[in-house]
Formats: C-alpha cells, sequence, structure tokens
C-alpha cells in the first residue's frame, strides 16, 4: 500500500490516481489476475512537465509491488518510464 494520500486505486474508473495541487493524472489499467496492462497513462496540461505521470508511475509500483502484481505496459509512456527506471523491471510481466 502507498504512503501518499494523494494516490488511488480508482477501481471503478479502471485507474490509478495522482491529485497534486488539485490536478488528477492517471494510468488506466484492466486487471486479470495478479497481471495490471497500462494501455494508458496521462497528465492534464497543466500538469505536464512537473514530473507528475513519473510520480503516478513509482506510486504504481509501489502499489504493484504492495499487492503482489505484476505490471505489463503497453502505453508508449509506460513502457519508456521503466525503460528509464530499471531498479522496477522485477515488477513486469
Amino acid at each position: 500500500m502507498t504512503d501518499r494520500p494523494d494516490f488511488a486505486d480508482n477501481a471503478a474508473r479502471g485507474r490509478f490516481e495522482l491529485t497534486e495541487n488539485g490536478v488528477t493524472s492517471f494510468a488506466s489499467y484492466r486487471r486479470s489476475g495478479d497481471v495490471v496492462t497500462i494501455p494508458h497513462v496521462e497528465s492534464p496540461v497543466e500538469a505536464r512537465g512537473s514530473g507528475a505521470a513519473g510520480r503516478l508511475m513509482t506510486e504504481v509500483v509501489r502499489y504493484a509491488r504492495d499487492n503482489k502484481l505484476k505490471v505489463v505496459p503497453i502505453c508508449s509512456y509506460a513502457v519508456a518510464w521503466f525503460r528509464r527506471n530499471r531498479k522496477y523491471s522485477d515488477i513486469l510481466e
């Protein structure tokens, strides 16, 4: 479980959310058993360039580890993020 109160698994909408300064970035997901596929990551225009999407992905990884999940990044941003952050490759499916 993440220790950030601004991070949430919004299962009803099928997305992880990180809200900072009233702006929500999100990673859509599909879950099948213990595998989470991430087809889309998005930050609103006002959050772009602030690192919000990267912080969101860090929280997604923490959540996945805490819940013993594996991640399949499909979104080009998520794929690139995992390439830049190889220390998290242990949770990749």
